[in-house]
């Protein structure tokens, strides 16, 4: 990869993987209301979907499912639910006195949660689908190609954490301020839930 090639992939996946979507907007949710500790679990959970995006890309299975618009359309639903699950699951929180910020969950569910999320979404997968393979080389051989796809998707990884832990620091100084209010648990449960519903429903609509 030349000098101007690498500089047009960096500075794409920079806009691409930077834009809100589920992935920043989850590690975001989960570092204002629950802390930098969760924020930064949450940013390592998404780069371990990541990462089975990559081998995926790499073994080539992504052509299967870009050959596939039902599978693609099955893998989006799935996102959107999962995602409206969580909003529901929001919304149904036992409402109580004011706390400190959302009901914190265990890290283990935190990691569980953020590569589910990062799995069933779809700006993920067509990111891996639509955008890497134009910067490999043409006509190059399975080995070749193989190789060339885990290294940017390596390299794509890395700027992603990177501006993940952004993200999830962020939220954390902000959270600060907004957990400093003594607002009631049910106000911020729907703000979230609000938040998680609107994702479920975009995705729907980029079937």
């Amino acid at each position: 990869m030349g000098i101007a090639q690498l500089v047009g992939f960096t500075t794409a996946t920079v806009v691409l993987v930077g834009m809100p979507g589920p992935n920043n907007l989850y590690i975001s949710l989960r570092s204002l209301t629950q802390g930098r500790r969760a924020g930064v679990v949450s940013a390592l959970a998404i780069e371990t979907g990541t990462l089975v995006y990559i081998v995926v890309a790499a073994m080539g299975l992504a052509t299967l499912v870009k050959a596939s618009p039902a599978l693609f359309t099955a893998i989006t639903l799935a996102g959107a639910l999962y995602l409206a699950y969580l909003g529901v699951k929001m919304l149904k929180a036992p409402a109580g006195e004011p706390t400190d910020g959302v009901p914190p969950a265990p890290l283990g569910r935190v990691f569980r949660d953020g590569v589910v999320v990062n799995l069933l979404n779809p700006k993920a997968a067509l990111f891996f689908l639509a955008f890497l393979p134009q910067f490999t080389t043409r006509d190059a051989a399975a080995g070749q190609l193989r190789n060339e796809m885990l290294l940017l998707g390596l390299g794509a990884l890395l700027i992603g954490l990177t501006l993940d832990l952004c993200y999830a620091l962020a939220a954390d100084a902000l959270g600060r301020r907004f957990r400093a209010v003594r607002t009631t648990t049910p106000w911020r449960n729907r703000i979230v839930a609000a938040v998680y519903l609107t994702l479920a429903a975009a995705a729907v609509l980029t079937v």
